[in-house]
C-alpha cells in the first residue's frame, strides 16, 4: 500500500484585491505532469487578456515540482506559490494565479506575500483529501449490543458504509488501518469476546 498523503478534489479558486491589483487563485487536482500543464493551459486561455498567470505544481512522486513566473520579476510569484503548496503539505496539485495589473507597483516584497497569498487562498477553497490505507470491516452483534457499540465508533474514526437488520444486526464499517487494532481491542472489552469483526476488502481512500 501507498504511504498517506493529503491532495485536493476538484476544482477551486478564490480572489482578493492588493492595491488595485486583482489576484485570482486557482487550484486543481492533477496526477501528471501533463494533467497540470493542461490546466494551466486552460486558466492562461480563460484569463488570456489577465497580465500574467503564474504557476506551480507538485506531484506525489516528490519528484516533479515545477513553478514559473509568467513574466513577474525571477524570484517574486512562481517560488512563492511553490512554497505554500509544500508548506501545506499538500500533493498532486496545480495551483494558477492570475493577476490582472492595477496600475500601482507592489514591489519585489509585495509581490511575494501577494502570490503567497493568491496560493493559499486558492487551497483554502478546495477540499482536502487524506488518502491512506482503510480497511472495510464486517461483523454480525445482537440488537443489546448495538447501541452501545454504534456510541463507541466516533472514537475510532469509524465510518458505517451499510447495516443490515435481520435476526442480528450486521454492520459494514469504513476505518483507517491504523487504528483497527485498538478498535478491535475495544470491541472485544465491550462484547466480552462475542463480536468479531472480519476484515472484507483493504483499499487505499479519503479518510481524515
Amino acid at each position: 500500500m501507498q504511504g498517506d498523503y493529503v491532495t485536493v478534489a476538484g476544482f477551486a479558486e478564490d480572489e482578493f484585491v492588493e492595491k488595485k491589483s486583482r489576484f485570482i487563485g486557482h487550484s486543481k487536482h492533477v496526477e501528471t505532469e501533463a494533467e497540470a500543464l493542461a490546466f494551466v493551459a486552460e486558466i492562461s486561455k480563460k484569463y488570456w487578456d489577465a497580465t500574467h498567470n503564474v504557476y506551480a505544481f507538485s506531484l506525489r512522486d516528490g519528484m516533479t515540482r515545477r513553478y514559473s513566473d509568467d513574466g513577474e520579476p525571477q524570484g517574486t510569484a512562481g517560488v512563492p506559490v511553490l512554497d505554500v503548496i509544500l508548506k501545506e503539505g499538500v500533493v498532486d496539485v496545480c495551483v494558477v494565479v492570475t493577476r490582472y495589473f492595477g496600475g500601482i507597483l507592489l514591489g519585489g516584497g509585495g509581490l511575494v506575500r501577494a502570490y503567497s497569498q493568491g496560493a493559499r487562498i486558492a487551497l483554502a477553497a478546495a477540499e482536502k483529501l487524506h488518502m491512506t490505507t482503510c480497511r472495510l470491516l464486517e461483523m454480525a452483534l445482537d440488537y443489546s449490543l448495538y447501541g452501545k457499540l454504534t456510541y463507541m465508533l466516533p472514537q475510532y474514526g469509524v465510518e458505517v458504509t451499510g447495516t443490515d437488520f435481520t435476526d442480528l444486526v450486521t454492520l459494514r464499517l469504513k476505518i483507517r488501518a491504523d487504528r483497527q487494532a485498538a478498535f478491535e481491542k475495544a470491541l472485544t472489552e465491550l462484547t466480552g469476546g462475542k463480536v468479531v469483526a472480519e476484515t472484507v476488502e483493504e483499499f487505499f481512500g479519503d479518510m481524515p
